[in-house]
């Protein structure tokens, strides 16, 4: 097995060493599973191989079901507020 150093900020090791505990592994194995998790959704996406074959991806996608209409950008905002104000609150 090869052993591997790497550099990161003293703030993203203490969040890595936070989430790999309440996954129950280890830092390193926390890494490992993620750098694995990483890999294979790149393995998975591929390109498209022709116009053709985007154009039909699209015209999936309009063929799923969903709204009708996107909110406009004013409802977005509204509940980005309103899921801020939430979290902030449950502190």
């Amino acid at each position: 097995m090869t052993q591997v150093q790497i550099e990161i900020p003293d703030s993203e090791r203490e969040l890595f060493v936070r989430q790999a505990r309440r996954e129950g592994m280890t830092l390193s194995a926390w890494l490992h599973a993620a750098g694995r998790a990483r890999l294979e959704t790149q393995q998975r996406a591929r390109p498209f191989a022709s116009a053709e074959d985007a154009m039909a991806f699209f015209r999936a996608c309009d063929d799923l079901d969903g709204p009708e209409k996107e909110p406009d950008w004013s409802e977005h905002l509204r509940i980005i507020n309103a899921s801020r104000a939430n979290n902030v609150a449950g502190k």
